[in-house]
């Protein structure tokens, strides 16, 4: 799976310079770095929901899912939201009952709690089975009883699809429970890339080494 190289410019600042890079196929990825370095940024226009500088397609020929930073809900009920997903209620309400929600189905969504929503918005972009599963910082706003809920999840949901995953997180801890390679960005620019256990514990570029002592306690 090749991401094309490519920049992304705001105002005449390069918040992201990204190069050519291999995925590989059913493999799972973390994207780290601090607030600004591109995460979001490179998890948008590869979900194809931004357009890096020229407009043109970074990634093609695969199906795609997104699950934005900021999680939304319609404003319809919890069950409805996931059916806008997929129409499939078995698949809704076994999710939901994955992530503790099952209970909320009959409720609006947009009265949800911002912990509800998150495993809302998680369990209705799981409604399809997809190529490649990016995934921005989708646990931030759940607490840990719900992380645990929403990371056996994801493990599932990739062993039975062998979806690739590319997930933007903060925590250090997380990307070495769901990933095998990781991803650092340090303004906009790939610092390092490889095996996660490697970039935790023996990063090869200070600049990584510093960001692992800052976030890694």
């Amino acid at each position: 799976m090749k991401i094309s190289a490519f920049t992304k410019t705001y105002g005449g600042r390069t918040v992201l310079d990204m190069p050519e890079t291999e995925l590989e196929h059913g493999a799972s990825y973390a994207v780290i770095g601090a607030n600004g370095s591109g995460k979001s940024t490179l998890a948008r226009i590869l979900a194809g929901v931004e357009k890096p500088d020229g407009g043109k397609t970074v990634i093609s020929g695969i199906t795609v899912g997104y699950m934005p930073q900021k999680s939304y809900a319609f404003r319809m009920t919890v069950m409805r939201n996931l059916l806008v997903g997929a129409n499939d209620e078995e698949r809704a309400r076994y999710l939901m009952r994955k992530l503790g929600i099952e209970h909320l189905a009959s409720e609006p969504a947009h009265k949800l709690s911002g912990g509800e929503t998150a495993r809302m918005a998680l369990a209705r972009l799981l409604m399809r089975d997809r190529q490649l599963l990016i995934v921005d910082e989708p646990t931030a706003a759940m607490d840990m009883e719900s992380v645990t809920l929403a990371e056996r999840l994801l493990a599932e949901y990739r062993e039975k699809t062998g979806c690739t995953l590319l997930l933007a997180t903060h925590s250090l801890r997380q990307a070495e429970r769901l990933t095998e390679k990781t991803l650092f960005f340090n303004f906009g620019k790939l610092v390092e890339f490889g095996p996660t256990q490697q970039i935790i514990t023996q990063p090869s570029c200070e600049q990584t080494r510093r960001f692992i002592e800052l976030y890694g306690s």
